[in-house]
């Protein structure tokens, strides 16, 4: 018996079922963290659209699901976009209707042990392609991110953003695979497992504590800068370095500032534009010295598509504080692992991320960008400290929990904390089934694009499924 012929395809009624299933699942996770173990509830109801009887219904419904459960999250690409966003609300679905259509096509060309077998490794290399690899990657809503608001956090972030989103479908695969294959999904399940034993929990202390403070500040003037910078040495006296967001300045660091910085012996790390003629620039982070010098800077490495963000950064590297050394990224660099993996190679102990976060982008945003730090500073076992414009910013300690935050809108609210420097961070393993898994799509799609052709050409037909 040919693999289709062992496949009997769902029909549309309990498809819709499963359909709203997903879309509650998927809502109540993000939207609570109590239920954030729901989004395997999410995945055991996509996983059984792909036996629907043509690839083209498994693609819609998948879409369908995706605008239902995305687009609540995205509303504030319309202030970014305009009309554009309409097209742009329609990526992400995108990407988990072709999941679904390829899944379709694994099931009914090669059986349900392949589709059990598979299933993980598709969605993974799905979920690694559309967040990292091409122009308009984006992260967020990842599942791995449905973790960052809760105790688990600290236990799953072993297996780095992508291994939970592996480790999730083979949950959700052994809830819903056939019984003559569930076996199987047990033994997938059961080694994705083994990661936590490859990736430590903790590094161990390297004895240096910083002292941070933040200021939250939207388009200051350099004089309101002075002004807030006032406030904060004389609320934190004992602060080693001051950083403000994003865009804090249109240009390098004024001379005002750093002549603050030199007459009261503290560092400060703040986002500026560093002019490229004849008028372009680069989205930069610059640190200034007690003597008032800019001995640092870092460049974005993916300034945010269809945007006016200034051009990529040329290369990473990690400032050599007197504490220790200090990786630095800004904003949207936080969402890349591809940025944070380069930072930690080199040996960064700290990260840090001035962020622009503007107050008209609103509260959904803000929290929808917050889950971000948690997931980088425990994957990778180092502390992070983000300061954005207007909110939410935060100091994660290295097993990913939130020690302090500045909330939203907040223009000139403060946060501070002492942290303790890790001797070094780690690199999460999912890192190495991520890649696995998109050569695992690429080949699948190749695979039967030209078993495709060649039946067109040959006029041959696949059997019919079970009806």
């Amino acid at each position: 018996m040919r693999p289709s012929q062992t496949v009997k395809p769902l029909a549309i009624r309990p498809a819709l079922l499963l359909a709203v299933g997903a879309i509650a699942s998927f809502t109540l996770s993000y939207a609570f963290a109590n239920c954030a173990v729901l989004i395997v509830l999410f995945l055991a109801c996509l996983l059984p659209l792909a036996r629907l009887a043509t690839g083209r219904q498994s693609y819609y419904f998948g879409l369908g699901i995706g605008l239902a459960v995305y687009t609540p999250h995205l509303v504030f690409f319309w202030t970014h976009f305009g009309g554009g966003a309409i097209a742009l609300w329609y990526v992400l679905p995108f990407w988990l209707g072709l999941f679904l259509l390829l899944g379709h096509s694994c099931l009914y060309r090669f059986g349900p042990v392949a589709w059990t077998i598979l299933a993980p490794f598709l969605w993974t290399g799905f979920e690694f392609f559309r967040s990292e690899l091409y122009f308009l990657r984006f992260s967020w809503l990842s599942i791995g991110y449905v973790f960052s608001d809760t105790a688990l956090l600290r236990f799953l972030s072993s297996y780095g953003l992508y291994g939970i989103g592996f480790l999730a479908v083979a949950l959700a695969n052994l809830i819903v695979a056939p019984r003559r294959s569930r076996w199987l999904a047990a033994v997938v399940l059961a080694i994705a497992a083994l990661n936590p034993l490859v990736a430590t929990n903790s590094a161990a202390s390297s004895g240096q504590k910083l002292r941070v403070a933040g200021i939250q500040w939207e388009f200051p003037t350099s004089s309101s800068v002075l002004l807030a910078l006032d406030g904060a040495i004389a609320k934190y006296p004992s602060a080693d370095i001051f950083v403000m967001s994003e865009t804090t300045f249109q240009g390098p660091v004024p001379k005002r500032v750093r002549d603050w910085c030199r007459a009261h012996r503290k560092y400060f790390v703040a986002g500026g534009q560093d002019p490229v003629p004849p008028a372009n620039y680069y989205n930069t982070a610059f640190v200034v010295d007690t003597n008032g010098a800019v001995v640092f800077r870092q460049a974005k490495c993916v300034p945010v598509q269809l945007m006016k963000d200034g051009l990529p950064a040329t290369n990473q590297q990690v400032w050599n504080s007197p504490w220790g050394r200090i990786g630095l990224g800004i904003c949207y660099d936080a969402s890349y692992r591809r940025v944070t993996d380069e930072l930690i190679r080199q040996g960064a102990q700290a990260l840090i991320f001035p962020t622009m976060d503007v107050d008209e982008w609103g509260l959904a945003e803000h929290r929808l960008h917050s889950r971000v730090p948690p997931m980088r500073a425990a994957e990778f076992g180092v502390p992070v400290f983000r300061v954005c414009s207007s909110g939410i910013s935060q100091f994660v300690d290295s097993a990913g929990r939130v020690v302090a935050s500045a909330p939203f809108p907040g223009q000139g609210e403060t946060l501070f904390t002492e942290m303790n420097l890790p001797d070094r961070g780690r690199m999460p393993p999912d890192r190495w089934v991520a890649w696995f898994s998109v050569f695992v799509v690429a080949g699948m799609s190749t695979w039967l694009a030209l078993e495709s052709v060649i039946r067109k050409f040959t006029n041959r037909k696949l059997p019919a499924p079970i009806p």
